[in-house]
């Protein structure tokens, strides 16, 4: 598999956790109630954070040779 589709999956499966916690985040504020309110939002926070990091790894990394 060549680095440039290596990249291109990496930053679809952030984009993957982004929308993931858009979804927990939805959940922990309208749905839920008490400990698992606090669980959701903790791991949604989780994934937006992680997925912010992968995208601007993926991103200031530069062009890939082909």
């Amino acid at each position: 598999m060549s680095p440039s589709l290596m990249k291109m999956w990496i930053s679809l499966a952030s984009m993957g956790f982004m929308f993931l916690a858009i979804i927990l985040i939805f959940f922990s504020r309208y749905k839920l109630g008490g400990v698992f309110k606090f669980i959701t939002a903790l791991v949604a926070y989780i994934l937006m954070i992680v997925s912010g990091i992968i995208i601007f790894l993926v991103v200031f990394s530069g062009p890939t040779p082909e």
